[in-house]
């Protein structure tokens, strides 16, 4: 059986619109948070690889969750995984539901309405927050904020995303409800620039977006162990610029990624904002005079 790592996009942690596995994270997790990635990353280059048939995909995924639950040795990535997380005693759910979600790249190329495309986002980004979170053994009290954070990037990875996706794999997040009341097509993804009409449905849905990241804010302020606390703080950062650009511009025609001197400087003001906001949580308070 080939490796499924010869069908790479070529795409590294290092490409991410957000920090992966980050100098941040403390060394003893980057093991395994680097096999995960490799895992979700070879699978997801799978899922859009532009000479591969649907059954074709569909099969080297099923071989990969089978490799990963321990029936086979041949796919590295798969293996890699499933020793590192016995390693820690953990189990390959938040991996298998991952999953789920490029099958469904695989076979569905069109989304009905809002409520739909969050419901891929629960396969496709939610998981990939709880497995950090686990990872650090944080509480599952922590998943409500992380999964709306996590939603609010894979959807701002969408909109900056939405023509390449239809060009290339004919593949359309966008609502068709949201589409439909803005007086937009799909169709109109393959202009070189966006129609009004688009734009402003685009335009609407980083509004709701951003709410969802709003929602997400209170995670940094959650989560316990410090260096992810930090990490969070940085990718919530990330994720507020890109919404910011996505409701003013034009993703068609116009730059809404971040640029490295742009991630470096709010790198460092996510992570100053939250050591600070940290070291005001942990500050005693004086005690009252004598007497008083």
């Amino acid at each position: 059986m080939p490796a499924a790592n010869q069908l790479r996009s070529g795409k590294t942690h290092r490409d991410e619109n957000f920090p992966v596995a980050s100098w941040v994270i403390h060394p003893r997790h980057r093991g395994l948070i680097l096999a995960f990635y490799n895992f979700v990353r070879t699978a997801d280059d799978i899922a859009d690889h532009a000479e591969l048939g649907e059954k074709d995909k569909l099969a080297w995924l099923d071989l990969f969750e089978s490799e990963l639950l321990g029936q086979g040795d041949s796919q590295p990535e798969a293996v890699n995984l499933r020793k590192a997380l016995a390693q820690r005693s953990m189990p390959p759910r938040h991996a298998v539901d991952v999953l789920k979600a490029f099958r469904m790249d695989v076979t569905k190329l069109r989304y009905e309405t809002w409520d739909d495309v969050i419901d891929y986002c629960r396969y496709s980004a939610m998981p990939v927050g709880r497995f950090m979170l686990d990872v650090h053994g944080e509480s599952e009290e922590t998943w409500v904020a992380s999964d709306a954070l996590c939603a609010g990037l894979q959807i701002n990875n969408h909109l900056q995303d939405c023509a390449k996706d239809y060009r290339n794999l004919n593949r359309v997040y966008l609502p068709r409800d949201a589409l439909a009341a803005s007086g937009a097509s799909a169709e109109m993804l393959g202009d070189d620039k966006a129609p009004p009409v688009l734009l402003r449905c685009l335009q609407a849905l980083a509004g709701r977006t951003e709410a969802l990241l709003n929602q997400g804010r209170p995670l940094a302020s959650e989560i316990r162990d410090m260096r992810l606390g930090l990490e969070v703080a940085v990718i919530q950062m990330f994720a507020d610029r890109i919404v910011a650009l996505l409701k003013v511009r034009d993703p068609l025609s116009e730059t809404v990624h971040l640029k490295p001197l742009q991630l470096l400087g709010y790198s460092v003001a996510g992570i100053t904002t939250e050591m600070l906001r940290r070291s005001v949580r942990r500050r005693p308070m004086s005690s009252p005079a004598a007497g008083a």
